[in-house]
């Protein structure tokens, strides 16, 4: 994997990139769908792609390790041959879903035993298990096994799983070293800064990730619950620590506002379940500001779902259309809000690109953000 950077802002620490993989080009800053069990909720891999115009989607290790299962990607050829999708994939390592089984897993130096919330059955994840899954899974770019601390959390844990998430992340790198690309395209491996919320920690972890000289890097352990200034302070910490010619992956975030923040503070890729989750409970994000589509209000509102959006959704339906379809229970209503949710957010990125190229990102970035988080 390559990473060029095109363009910088000069009133933040905004960028504009290129990460060239062997499934394709990602301009950067991104957004990038998540598909947690090898598709987008909601969304058809073909809209996803020429609709939506993502140019990289997420997958789950925890998820895809249990259903399909490993026989069946490995003999599809991999997740990309498995769901139809031709561009980049990343996938996230599980780690976050492991430390969310709180009362079904146990941890330990080897790894995490945990049981499977499908069926009880019981597993084992370790850094070397992890890395072997996301060979076979085939994603372009893996993450390495880490611990996600919950919030909050006191300092002695912090260190502890800190240190913990570090000793993990050599066993990651060395199995990675020593195993081989299976579907006969590369792979790249991004190690994750954890930390909780303290600020020696937090610089430790960035410090050590930094050292690793991995093809990009990743900010674990936000957007867990603490308040949202803290989140944007941290991010804003590691990324002055984390190599200025890596990409920057934020994970799990998040608010259309906390994306246009996070690029700010020199976040080139962020994920989120928000646009398919909250459209399917018939929120819709636009550039003036939140829609809820159950509202009576819309009922007879015979307008475009969204007259400035760029998904095919938005001129082809109205919101009293739309609404019709959540309050009669259709699945077509969840569909279209979630289609129209994630376009948005690729607009939001693909906007945010543009400024930084034409040197006006910081007061477009303010003016977007005084309107983004208002009611409609």
């Amino acid at each position: 994997m390559d990473f060029r950077l095109t363009h910088t802002d000069s009133r933040s620490n905004a960028r504009a990139g290129l990460i060239t993989t062997d499934h394709g080009e990602i301009a950067t800053p991104v957004f990038m769908p998540v598909g947690t069990a090898g598709t987008v909720k909601a969304v058809h891999i073909r809209d996803v792609d020429e609709d939506v115009k993502a140019r990289i989607i997420l997958g789950n290790t925890y998820h895809l390790y249990l259903r399909p299962g490993l026989d069946i990607l490995r003999e599809a050829g991999g997740l990309h041959k498995f769901n139809g999708w031709k561009k980049p994939i990343l996938t996230d390592s599980g780690g976050y879903q492991v430390y969310s089984l709180t009362d079904r897993r146990k941890m330990k130096e080897e790894g995490v035993v945990f049981q499977s919330h499908i069926d009880g059955s019981k597993h084992m994840f370790s850094p070397e298990r992890v890395m072997d899954i996301q060979r076979i899974i085939g994603a372009d770019i893996i993450m390495a096994f880490d611990e996600c601390t919950p919030y909050p959390c006191d300092y002695n844990y912090a260190v502890k799983s800190m240190e913990l998430t570090h000793r993990w992340l050599d066993r990651c790198i060395a199995r990675f070293n020593e195993t081989e690309d299976l579907y006969g395209y590369r792979q790249t491996l991004f190690p994750i800064v954890q930390g909780s919320v303290y600020k020696d920690l937090r610089i430790r972890s960035a410090e050590k990730i930094a050292s690793c000289n991995a093809g990009g890097n990743a900010i674990g352990g936000l957007a867990v619950g603490e308040p949202v200034e803290t989140m944007y302070e941290f991010t804003e910490l590691v990324c002055s620590i984390l190599p200025h010619d890596k990409p920057r992956y934020l994970m799990g975030v998040g608010t259309p506002v906390n994306i246009l923040e996070g690029i700010s503070q020199g976040v080139d890729m962020f994920d989120c379940v928000m646009p398919t989750r909250n459209g399917r409970n018939g929120m819709i994000f636009t550039s003036q500001g939140i829609i809820n589509l159950k509202n009576e209000k819309w009922k007879a509102d015979f307008s475009p779902l969204d007259p400035e959006g760029t998904s095919f959704v938005d001129s082809a339906y109205s919101r009293a259309y739309v609404r019709h379809l959540f309050v009669a229970g259709e699945i077509l209503g969840p569909m279209i809000a979630s289609q129209h949710n994630i376009a948005f957010y690729l607009w939001l990125v693909d906007e945010a690109r543009r400024k930084i190229e034409a040197g006006t990102f910081s007061t477009w970035k303010d003016e977007m953000v005084k309107r983004l988080g208002q009611r409609i």
